[in-house]
């Protein structure tokens, strides 16, 4: 994966959350769970890092604009 950039971070309450799963589904629905919570930018992919076990996603997220609330 690409390095974090500042911008992403540059603020209180903007997360970057990378997940480790076994598989795509379990990655999207861990994304999913936080998409439901906080506004998130959601990745449409994961990659796989050769040698590595399992899939990788990348989301970010602002905790300041909670949703449903």
């Amino acid at each position: 994966m690409k390095p974090i950039s500042e911008v992403h971070v540059a603020e209180p309450g903007l997360a970057v959350v990378e997940v480790a799963a076994c598989d795509d589904e379990t990655a999207f629905a861990v994304q999913e769970l936080l998409a439901g919570r906080w506004a998130t930018a959601t990745a449409d992919t994961t990659t796989r890092a050769p040698g590595e076990a399992g899939v990788r996603l990348r989301c970010y997220l602002d905790v300041r604009q909670e949703l449903g609330s």
